[in-house]
């Protein structure tokens, strides 16, 4: 059995080479850190969280990988509010939920029958993906209240 680190680097090989992009060290690092904590985080909080484990990685180096990430498809760039854009790891079609009280992004999964959606778009337009937000109280904010 593979451990699941050499797993990763042989995902993360495989998917920057198809888009005609080399695995670094630093890229590799920063996906590694995004992996850990599935907490969608700002590349700012990426930036301090990869700065423990690689000291001399700079700000511009990690927007560097995750927009390599993004572009390989091994990151989903979200977009739940008008902050900073976070960083998802998860490539499964999902929803988030943000609570307006701690600002914390959470993952809901959906049912198999509920992943598509059956919805109307104008004549013409041709949807790839969709996404889907949804806003409230956390279950921590929630039994504060």
């Amino acid at each position: 059995m593979r451990d699941q680190g050499n797993q990763c680097s042989e995902q993360l090989g495989e998917r920057l080479a198809a888009r005609g992009l080399r695995p670094t060290v630093q890229r590799e690092h920063v996906y590694r850190v995004l992996l850990q904590d599935r907490d969608h985080p700002t590349a700012e909080q990426v930036f301090m969280r990869a700065k423990k484990g690689m000291p001399d990685i700079s700000m511009a180096t990690v927007y560097n990988c995750l927009d390599a990430l993004v572009k390989c498809g091994l990151v989903k760039e979200v977009n739940v509010d008008r902050a900073a854009m976070r960083y998802c790891p998860n490539m499964h079609e999902h929803w988030h939920f943000r609570c307006d009280n701690c600002g914390a992004v959470y993952d809901i999964d959906l049912p198999p029958s509920r992943l598509r959606l059956e919805l109307k778009v104008p004549k013409g337009f041709q949807p790839k993906t969709y996404e889907i937000s949804m806003r409230g109280a956390c279950p921590n904010c929630a039994q504060d209240n």
